[in-house]
């Protein structure tokens, strides 16, 4: 027996997810230590809730998915009109390097996904779930991905895989950047430094992105043509969409990304135009809260109980893979002085969790050992933008090796 639920009461229920994740987030220190979002932490209640209502009487629910992809769409958006290339100058050629380590993560990470999930006769794409898609990627990425990986490859259960890995990831994420980072610095004989005044080491953060419970105040004038940029890129995206297959099948999230990035710069720079940035960060914030909400919500956990087994194996050693490399090829790139402790930290965090994992890895290296402005200039515009282009085109890649 199924229920089927409209959009309308599909957004009733995400936002009754959002109330659960937010109480559960305000009550339980664990899910606040490692930066638990709350739709996922109340996303998994709900899937789990489910999967017992399945299990008990047979029943099964499906939740329309076209305001999820709208709110997906909505986010990659938002991430796009953030970009400002003019603040790329400040990072100067460290910004590249660090990105240019990044990609070669994402290619690595894939190549241990699919080389595993083979080696345990599973579908290869499971193994590029389990790699840059849910990883490096997060859960906005797993979102996107997924339901292409259902509908064009027939890999049943994709977007639940793709939620429950990265949910592993963000929580990994957090476990091993402090640590990783604490080891080099303690070899390198850094001391923890004693404050004698408010240290500043969070002043830099205070424009980034996925500060979502940062207090924002807009108007209706700046929200109205906020929204009208929004509907340009998406507009750009619906119709570059029906076009890239002859070239390039690149999914709809990446041209709304792009589309946002090019109307960004081209009205600071060429019009001078004041951009609402307040506004994009809360349409896109809330935006990624819904889609969560409503992805997981669609997470058929008895659809992912056969892969558990093999799915927990490739995961860790995803983990083992990212402390070897934030070790000895992050830190050591990044010119193995503190900053490059820092960004290693950094690193770990997005790169099996999320930007805000990375943030919170660094903040509890420069709360004990002091600031350091370069990793909290680099690893946000990396994590909230680079990160994204980068993985779209390298996954790319691998599905049309492995599938071409």
């Amino acid at each position: 027996m199924e229920w089927e639920f409209n959009s309308y009461y599909t957004l009733i229920a995400a936002t009754l997810v959002l109330l659960v994740g937010k109480f559960l987030v305000q009550k339980i220190k664990f899910l606040r230590d490692f930066n638990i979002p709350e739709p996922v932490a109340g996303g998994l209640i709900a899937a789990i809730v489910l999967f017992a209502l399945h299990e008990a009487y047979g029943v099964s629910f499906k939740f329309e998915k076209p305001l999820q992809d709208a709110f997906m769409l909505i986010f990659f958006t938002s991430i796009g009109l953030s970009a400002d290339f003019s603040r790329l100058k400040a990072g100067g050629l460290p910004l590249v390097i660090f990105t240019a380590v990044v990609g070669a993560f994402i290619i690595v990470q894939n190549f241990v996904g699919v080389g595993l999930a083979s080696a345990l006769g599973l579908d290869p794409l499971i193994g590029l779930i389990t790699g840059s898609i849910t990883l490096t990627g997060g859960h906005g990425t797993a979102g996107a991905w997924g339901p292409d990986f259902e509908s064009k490859f027939g890999l049943t259960g994709a977007t639940g895989l793709g939620m429950a890995s990265a949910t592993f990831g963000l929580v990994f994420g957090g476990l091993i950047g402090g640590p990783v980072a604490r080891r080099l610095i303690n070899k390198m004989g850094r001391k923890p430094i004693v404050k004698t005044a408010k240290s500043d080491d969070n002043d830099a953060t205070d424009d980034i992105f996925e500060q979502a419970q940062r207090t924002r105040l807009i108007t209706a004038d700046s929200a109205v043509e906020t929204l009208a940029m929004f509907a340009a890129c998406l507009a750009f995206a619906e119709i570059v969409d029906g076009y890239d297959k002859a070239f390039f099948d690149l999914p709809k999230f990446v041209w709304c990304l792009f589309a946002g990035v090019v109307i960004r710069n081209v009205l600071t720079a060429a019009f001078k135009v004041n951009m609402f940035d307040r506004a994009i960060d809360v349409f896109g914030n809330a935006s990624l809260s819904l889609f969560l909400s409503m992805a997981l919500l669609n997470l058929k956990l008895w659809e992912l109980t056969g892969l558990a087994g093999p799915v927990t194996i490739i995961l860790a050693v995803q983990t083992v893979v990212m402390i070897l490399y934030a070790t000895f090829v992050t830190y050591v790139f990044m010119g193995r002085d503190y900053d490059s402790a820092v960004l290693a930290a950094g690193h770990c965090g997005f790169g099996l969790g999320a930007t805000p994992t990375a943030v919170a890895n660094m903040q509890s290296i420069t709360q004990t050992f002091g600031p350091s402005h370069k990793a909290f200039l680099i690893v946000p515009m990396v994590g909230a933008f680079f990160v994204d282009l980068l993985n779209a085109a390298i996954l790319s890649g691998f599905i049309s090796v492995l599938k071409g």
